[in-house]
């Protein structure tokens, strides 16, 4: 099935006069199109500082964002709170994410993307060596709230960022080398706090990442590219309510944000829990093992950087089925009482996720065809409101009903990826007189 066919495979955006479901090639601009034409491509100048950047950029957001998820054990004994409280320290920074993302978003349509980028990696690396000072464990909450909203920035910015300067065709392989980034520092983050928390504890660990977000940081500035084709927006509140509610109005990106939100949703629940599963009988691992758990994010770098070629192969909507069925394999095996089954789950739940969210997200970016950062902004905040949901519904469900609490929660969101998925089949069949 062909992208343009498909309902969340859509190759050029809707603005307010053509439904998602209906556009087709014929749709795409001529101002799009001569533009396409002077942007990077694979092999071309600059294509790869821009990558490598971008890469190190999302390395620096998910170890940032995720820095004291691996370590929530040792949160919970150092300040004798149960996992649902030591969970907020994830939720917040997620959660200050959700908040302030489109805001961001609004401010580098204005500022530019670069800048935005440079000035948001600046205050959450300042404030990621402030936390393992936190005196409490509401002054880390704070800090860490104050840490995800710093890093809003990055994202919608990045997508945005790469809308602009790739071309059409590269789009989904370059965001997917950023998705690719968040997998490589999400992994790396939760291996480094494993293995430094079991010698130093935690503190040690959270202001170890800080100082590898900060060499990320500045080699991000250092090969970033100046951008060639931002064009600066306006401020003007009136202008950005219209484009929101533009956006909103759009089914096909309603049902991407939507399935952005679920697939984050099991990923937040899944990787906030495990700690506390594998710290338990009968598994009983030390620190230091449990954050190598995190190595399996490997494979979400992996899934994230295909991504392109399998929506080639399958067109979205199959990429995103195939996405949802390979995050639910993995949710049903990591049920089972053995470690080797339990870690092949967690292969296939992150393998699922990243492409998932790998193709959703490029989807939102080729599908606006203007405000493009607000489109994306939109598209992470209900990802990050997704990962905030799955910390705090992950972690009460795993106090109420253990592991299979939390795999529950999983369920139900890969059943809403799939519903959302067939709406998306059906919407482009009666568009299509089928």
């Amino acid at each position: 099935m062909s992208p343009v066919s498909t309902g969340a495979s859509t190759t050029v955006g809707a603005d307010a006069t053509v439904p998602a479901a209906q556009v087709t090639a014929a749709h795409v601009t001529d101002a799009d199109s001569r533009a396409a034409d002077s942007r990077v491509a694979p092999g071309g100048p600059g294509y790869r500082r821009m990558s490598l950047a971008l890469f190190l950029a999302g390395v620096a957001t998910f170890a940032l964002l995720y820095s004291t998820q691996a370590l929530l054990p040792l949160i919970s004994g150092g300040f004798g709170v149960t996992a649902g409280d030591a969970s907020w320290t994830v939720a917040a920074a997620t959660g200050g994410l959700a908040l302030f993302v489109l805001p961001m978003s609004a401010l580098s349509e204005r500022y530019g993307r670069r800048a935005v980028m440079t000035a948001s990696l600046a205050v959450a690396v300042t404030l990621g060596l402030l936390v393992p000072f936190a005196p409490s464990l509401g002054a880390l909450i704070a800090l860490r709230a104050l840490q995800g909203a710093a890093l809003a920035g990055l994202p919608a910015s990045a997508t945005a960022y790469l809308a602009e300067e790739v071309t059409p065709k590269a789009l989904v392989t370059a965001i997917g080398l950023f998705v690719a980034g968040n997998s490589v520092g999400g992994m790396s983050g939760r291996v480094v706090t494993g293995w430094v928390a079991q010698e130093w504890g935690w503190r040690v660990a959270v202001g170890t990442i800080g100082v590898v977000a900060v060499a990320c940081a500045v080699a991000f500035r250092l090969l970033l590219p100046a951008p060639r084709h931002f064009r600066p927006g306006s401020l003007r509140p009136r202008v950005l309510a219209r484009t929101v509610r533009g956006h909103l109005a759009d089914p096909l990106l309603r049902r991407l944000y939507a399935i952005g939100a679920l697939f984050m949703t099991v990923f937040g629940g899944v990787y906030t829990v495990i700690g506390y599963r594998l710290v338990e009988a009968p598994f009983s691992l030390p620190q230091g093992i449990i954050g190598s758990v995190f190595l399996v994010y490997l494979v979400g770098t992996v899934s994230a950087s295909t991504a392109g070629r399998l929506v080639g192969r399958l067109g979205r909507r199959g990429a995103l089925y195939a996405s949802g069925g390979t995050t639910a394999a993995g949710l049903l095996l990591s049920l089972a009482g053995s470690l080797p089954p339990v870690l092949l789950g967690l292969v296939l739940i992150t393998a699922g996720f990243f492409a998932g969210h790998a193709v959703a997200s490029s989807a939102v970016s080729r599908t606006a065809t203007h405000g493009r950062a607000q489109a994306s902004a939109l598209y992470q905040s209900a990802y990050y409101v997704g990962s905030s949901a799955g910390s705090t519904v992950g972690a009460v469900a795993f106090h109420a009903g253990g592991w299979a609490g939390t795999v529950g929660v999983g369920l139900l969101a890969v059943a809403g990826v799939v519903t959302i998925t067939l709406l998306g089949t059906r919407a482009a069949r009666l568009a299509a007189g089928g």
